[in-house]
């Protein structure tokens, strides 16, 4: 499964790309390390970074107890990042999350600033799964009533499971060739255990029974760190309007809206974004 860190009292898996004396850029998953591309990190590390993405509880190679009731809340993950980063490196580290990586990512920031010197969030918002704040857009409808028609597949089932990521891909408006691909991976770090529930939320399917209470919205203008704002012009999932938001409220945050993209960072935007991940 590859290398861990033991950090805040559970394993997380990891890794590593780049000289581990450069400066850290500690990618966290949503859910799995695999949300963020291989070229991405890649290009990160060509520009002189010490790149580590690493799994969320349940998911790949980090601690897994029980993901359909989780005993862990968003604060418990958000320090699972400051521990991480503290024992890669004496120095802060630059904090990226993705998805609802990127909320563990806001809530990390301001509850460990001391941890983190740089933030970017990708395709994300400032509130977590469950009812939205009445001045952000919430998930397009019509794109979510096709997405959840799909009927579920046998999760133990490797091409089941491709096929379905690939599907949702197409209607969410990713490249469903890489989004097959990508679940491939996924299902491949799935540990024996209870194959079936971990690889259902490495595709991020049981997110939304995690405790994110309280409210970390109203603290965003704490954030002090450079923060930079990533978001697909095209995404129904969390609509530009969340990542819009959050640029507002991170004071002097920069906002990156990729024209072209949904809800994952395409091939064609690495170059962009790791070169917008390097200015901060």
């Amino acid at each position: 499964m590859g290398p861990t860190v033991h950090a805040n009292g559970v394993t997380l898996g990891v890794e590593h790309f780049g000289d581990p004396a450069a400066p850290l850029v500690l990618l966290a998953g949503g859910t799995t390390m695999l949300s963020w591309p291989d070229a991405l990190c890649a290009a990160l590390a060509r520009g002189g970074r010490h790149v580590v993405r690493y799994d969320l509880r349940d998911s790949g190679a980090s601690t897994t107890v029980d993901p359909s009731a989780p005993a862990y809340t968003l604060r418990d993950l958000a320090a699972d990042a400051a521990a991480l980063a503290r024992a890669l490196d004496d120095r802060p580290a630059h904090l990226a999350g993705i998805g609802v990586g990127g909320m563990v990512a806001q809530v990390a920031a301001l509850d460990h600033p001391s941890a983190f010197a740089r933030l970017t969030l990708v395709g994300t918002r400032a509130v977590a799964p469950g009812p939205v704040d009445d001045d952000l857009p919430d998930h397009d409808a019509a794109t979510m009533e096709r997405l959840f028609a799909q009927p579920m597949p046998d999760w133990s089932d490797r091409a089941a499971v491709a096929e379905f990521a690939a599907a949702g891909a197409e209607v969410l408006g990713d490249d469903p060739v890489a989004a097959r691909a990508n679940a491939e991976r996924v299902w491949d770090r799935t540990p024996g255990v209870e194959p079936a529930v971990q690889t259902a939320n490495q595709m991020g399917m049981v997110f939304a029974r995690l405790d994110c209470t309280p409210r970390w919205r109203d603290r965003l203008p704490e954030i002090a760190v450079p923060t930079l704002v990533v978001h697909g012009r095209k995404d129904p999932f969390f609509p530009v309007g969340n990542g819009e938001a959050l640029a507002r409220e991170i004071p002097g945050a920069r906002l990156l809206v990729l024209d072209e993209a949904a809800t994952a960072l395409p091939a064609e935007a690495v170059d962009e974004v790791a070169g917008a991940m390097r200015e901060l």
